[in-house]
């Protein structure tokens, strides 16, 4: 539901006329919630009522009974200074007004890492934490973390958007040694750090030099180096996912190997690995609706291939359950593309991005659908994105 100039013109004709002002105020927050995010912000336009109950608490306890909302995508370019949105709902850009704490001299070049129901989490160049509410503005600085040994993943769930309940989970070390911390919202401290054993379960343990750089010819006559390149902002790229009580990261090492770590049974396992190591792709994780699920870009006999893979444990083997139209992926081919993905519900956003190109894709599992989306214009000037994170805009989103 959206409202326009009409629209609102209707809604105050409604109101001389006693229609809606004849409804208890829990009904009306009740109705209103239902709206979408963008359009909340007008209330206040409509009359002083519809703006007192805006701005009220019980207004923002009824939003958070919300189900869920259609994402937004959190952009990342080059110029780390400012908030641009993909609305998926509306299938538009937008433009938020950047958060102040960001813009202090310490936090001016934070890069979004991880994001999770309302929630986007930065981390500067110092390494501290902030998180945000992008709809709203309001932040939160952690604690500082002693960062130990090398970082590799940074995760986050939110547990409740209105009682600022979420957790920020640090993976960390090298291969076979691995450990996390985490941050808890209600304590407001960070938690001892705790080592991963490997699961003994585990039948794909990596050669000593699986993680080594490996260099080759590609069909091009380029040279290949299979060690990843990711964005600044993927770099600690992961998902989070919640099944059977059980709390998992999952994130990729250098050479393109998943990575699973069993939080609750303080365990991690590799997967085996999708494509051989001389072979030209680009990959990435995302969680849809609490399953990890790989993307991957490929080259096969001079042409490009746009695939995801999910992971089936009893047999320990990938299958492929989505596959970009050869027609629509074909001019990816030779482009030297890194791509940046994000799911969010049955919606798996792609960045694909080079020095030649710069593509974003909308795949739709419930339809089967793949869409180009148009590209982002600000005041005339086109725009670049490396990558995106997926959040629910929620006006109750608290910190």
């Amino acid at each position: 539901m959206e409202i326009g100039n009409g629209c609102i013109s209707k809604k105050r004709k409604l109101v001389e006329e006693g229609s809606l002002d004849e409804l208890n105020e829990d009904l009306l927050e009740r109705v209103l919630s239902w709206l979408p995010t963008s359009t909340l912000f007008r209330l206040g336009s409509v009359c002083k009522r519809w703006k007192s109950m805006a701005d009220s608490q019980s207004f923002k306890l009824a939003c958070s009974r919300i189900p869920s909302r259609d994402p937004w995508f959190y952009m990342v370019d080059a110029d780390l200074n400012r908030s641009i949105v993909f609305d998926s709902a509306k299938s538009s850009w937008k433009r938020l007004n950047h958060p102040s704490l960001l813009l202090c001299d310490h936090n001016r070049d934070s890069i979004p890492v991880a994001a999770s129901g309302g929630l986007v989490c930065f981390r500067n160049m110092s390494g501290g934490y902030i998180v945000c509410n992008p709809v709203t503005g309001s932040c939160r600085e952690l604690p500082p973390v002693d960062p130990g040994q090398s970082l590799l993943a940074i995760a986050m769930n939110a547990y409740s958007n209105y009682h600022g309940s979420y957790k920020l989970v640090l993976v960390s070390g090298d291969l076979p040694k691995l450990s996390f911390k985490v941050y808890n919202s209600i304590t407001n401290c960070w938690e001892e750090e705790i080592m991963l054993r490997r699961n003994a379960d585990d039948c794909t343990k990596s050669n000593d030099n699986d993680e080594d750089a490996v260099y080759f010819l590609s069909t091009a006559g380029n040279v290949v180096v299979t060690n990843m390149q990711r964005s600044p902002s993927k770099q600690y790229s992961s998902v989070f996912t919640l099944k059977d009580g059980e709390e998992i990261v999952y994130f990729l090492t250098s050479s393109g190997r998943v990575i699973a770590c069993n939080l609750t049974r303080k365990c991690f396992s590799e997967y085996p690995r999708l494509l051989p190591v001389f072979s030209e792709y680009s990959i990435d994780v995302v969680e849809c609706k609490g399953e990890m699920l790989v993307v991957v870009l490929s080259e096969f006999f001079e042409s490009a291939s746009l695939r995801v893979w999910r992971y089936d444990p009893k047999t320990k083997t990938w299958n492929q359950i989505a596959a970009m139209p050869p027609a629509m992926s074909h001019e990816f081919y030779d482009k030297k593309l890194d791509i940046n993905c994000v799911g969010a519900g049955d919606q798996v956003f792609i960045c694909l991005s080079s020095a030649e190109l710069c593509s974003y894709v909308l795949y739709d599992f419930a339809t089967n659908r793949w869409v180009e989306l148009p590209e982002c214009s600000v005041n005339g000037e086109s725009l670049e994105f490396m990558s995106a994170l997926s959040f629910e805009p929620r006006i109750e989103a608290s910190v």
